[in-house]
């Protein structure tokens, strides 16, 4: 039977990433699964993206990897972050840019469309439900003070990435347990309707986040 061995990176921005170091050295990991975000945390990417557009994402991202990569290169192991916050691909960009420092050749796949701000009255046009869960109130009495607008995207997408060979997965605002769902459907060939075998790698993917 095949095994796979996945790592906890990030539980939060700004977290301690040696302990990834020792997973990925002594623990023979094929994927190390990082999650960067909370619900503060993209409140105060907005604030960078505001200040700076090519900001938005975790700034964790550049020292982290730039420390990691070329061991977990020499181990074979691969990642998956969602620290594109808002802004995944000023986030790719500044990944390339440590990849080119390093010397290092990989294939970096980014997930887009968790941002649906622009898409807000499309979507309520269509029929979807945009009232407060709690109180029922409609988006239209806050929907001018809003600075951003993002739903949880699910694993297919980052299964769809690892299937084109990305060497590292960047996401925006994924489920937490997506990061770690999406290696195990794709490196176990589980299919999208196995409901038992999808729900173990939730609680999987919940366990290590």
């Amino acid at each position: 039977m095949k095994s796979l061995r996945i790592a906890a990176g990030l539980g939060f921005y700004g977290d301690s990433w040696q302990p990834i170091k020792a997973s990925i050295e002594r623990g023979n990991v094929q994927y190390v699964c990082s999650d960067h975000l909370a619900e503060l945390t993209l409140a105060i990417l907005q604030k960078n993206r505001q200040r700076d557009p090519t900001l938005g994402y975790t700034q964790d991202l550049v020292p982290m990897l730039s420390d990691l990569l070329p061991l977990a290169i020499r181990h074979g192991a691969r990642f998956a972050l969602n620290a594109g916050g808002l802004n995944p691909l000023a986030a790719r960009e500044a990944l390339l840019a440590v990849l080119r420092k390093l010397g290092l050749k990989l294939k970096v796949g980014v997930v887009l469309g968790d941002a649906v701000i622009e898409r807000l009255d499309d979507l309520q046009a269509a029929g979807a439900s945009l009232a407060h869960m709690d109180t029922g109130v409609d988006i239209a009495t806050v929907r001018e003070r809003l600075l951003f607008a993002n739903v949880y995207l699910g694993a297919r997408p980052l299964v769809e990435a690892l299937d084109a060979g990305a060497d590292i997965v960047l996401t925006g605002r994924v489920a937490d347990a997506a990061l770690f769902l999406a290696p195990l459907v794709y490196e176990l060939g589980w299919h999208w309707d196995d409901w038992d075998r999808l729900a173990q790698g939730i609680v999987v993917g919940h366990l290590l986040e």
